[in-house]
């Protein structure tokens, strides 16, 4: 009969060997640290001013308040958080089923502007939940943690998916602006909070950033050319791209006879010199031509072309405008961004520079700036954090380097 009895196993205990290499940290600093950074409970405690940080600066950022017809001004002093007003401890509001909060007041200044009368008021502003010493929060009887979210890192991104070149300027705070480049008519568009895309340069239009003349100089290389020589200057210039407009004539009687962005043929040359004009500017290309590395973007069609949609859509008749007013970039914009809602010219204008000129409702941060700062190559003050002219012209233009193989999407 075979005998069942398990084997003996010997055990080796090595527990009372093992010494301890390093102290284990404290795993929930990090929580308890950032949240005294943003509510500042300690400083208000000890009676020293608070730092521009956290709540203190979503106050600063908020006030002050204008009234629509300018008449009151409502400002912010400080805030302070009512100790005495936290009525159960955390075990209590466990068993009572509450929130484990602190009453938040802040001091608040009303002007009125046209009397010059000062009304000071503390004013209630909610109750703000305390963090436990175990990093927790307790909010409605139930003990919580928070968890971190990943979000996408504020600054500039260039990407190529589906088929398609794009860039993301994205903020802290505020309306994320795209571009993105249509490969089979060579266009570029711009997209407001990924609503629907609007040309590019009617967006640039808008935002008043120019005629063709002022666009064309920042895309391409130019210069000036003469039109003196024959037959063989006629010829050598056949073809070439304005980037200047051609002007005749002084005062009243001053006319243009040639576009930017327009083509030149040899009968045009010839008007020019039978009009009295010596010389023009013209894009230059030449480095293009010569496939020197990093410069295929030089003969780049992408903006002559939207100028091209633009006269389609926009110029209704060439003898009196010849190319969009800003009136109608702007309403171009708006009926993209507010679909159905009447146009004004004016509020438009105001609602557009708010949306990415004013630190209140647009803000890079100061992550975002050093990104936007490294990519381009230039100085901005790191406190700037709403956008520039330059931010989004370089945005455009390294998205069409991109586009031409001149530089290499992000990673």
């Amino acid at each position: 009969m075979n005998s069942t009895r398990p084997k003996k196993i010997d055990r080796l205990y090595i527990g009372k060997d093992i010494e301890e290499v390093m102290e284990l940290p404290d795993l929930i600093d990090i929580q308890l640290s950032s949240y005294e950074r943003f509510l500042q409970r300690e400083t208000l405690r000890s009676g020293q001013p608070l730092k521009r940080q956290g709540l203190q600066e979503v106050f600063l950022e908020t006030f002050p308040i204008v009234s629509q017809n300018e008449e009151l001004t409502l400002e912010y002093s400080y805030y302070v958080l009512d100790e005495a007003g936290v009525k159960f401890s955390e075990n209590e509001c466990k068993k009572k089923g509450l929130t484990y909060a602190i009453p938040l007041k802040s001091r608040v200044n009303l002007f009125f502007n046209t009397t010059g009368e000062i009304r000071q008021k503390d004013i209630y502003m909610g109750d703000i939940p305390i963090m436990t010493d175990r990093g927790t929060f307790i909010i409605n009887g139930a003990e919580r943690v928070v968890v971190s979210q990943i979000h996408r890192s504020p600054g500039v991104v260039f990407s190529h998916e589906k088929g398609i070149f794009s860039s993301r300027i994205i903020p802290n705070k505020g309306s994320w602006l795209e571009f993105e480049i249509d490969q089979k008519k060579e266009l570029i568009y711009a997209k407001i909070d990924r609503k629907k895309r609007i040309l590019a340069t009617l967006l640039l239009r808008a935002l008043g950033m120019g005629t063709r003349d002022e666009i064309l100089a920042w895309f391409y290389e130019t210069k000036v050319v003469s039109l003196e020589g024959g037959v063989d200057v006629k010829e050598k210039l056949s073809g070439s791209c304005l980037a200047k407009s051609v002007w005749v004539g002084e005062g009243e009687d001053r006319k243009k006879l040639n576009r930017a962005g327009e083509r030149l043929h040899a009968h045009e040359i010839d008007e020019l010199l039978h009009q009295g004009v010596k010389e023009i500017c013209i894009i230059d290309d030449s480095r293009a031509k010569s496939k020197e590395e990093g410069c295929s973007y030089l003969s780049s069609k992408i903006i002559l072309n939207c100028f091209e949609r633009e006269d389609a859509k926009y110029i209704r008749d060439p003898s009196k405008d010849d190319e969009p007013t800003r009136e109608d970039s702007l309403a171009a914009v708006y009926s993209v961004l507010l679909p159905g809602e009447p146009v004004s010219v004016e509020s438009a204008e105001k609602d557009l520079a708010m949306m990415f000129f004013n630190p209140r409702r647009y803000d890079l941060g100061k992550v975002g700036r050093y990104k936007l700062n490294k990519k381009f190559g230039y100085p901005v003050p790191i406190e700037e954090t709403v956008l520039t002219r330059d931010d989004i012209l370089n945005t455009m233009l390294h998205l069409i380097k991109v586009y031409h193989e001149d530089s290499n999407i992000d990673d």
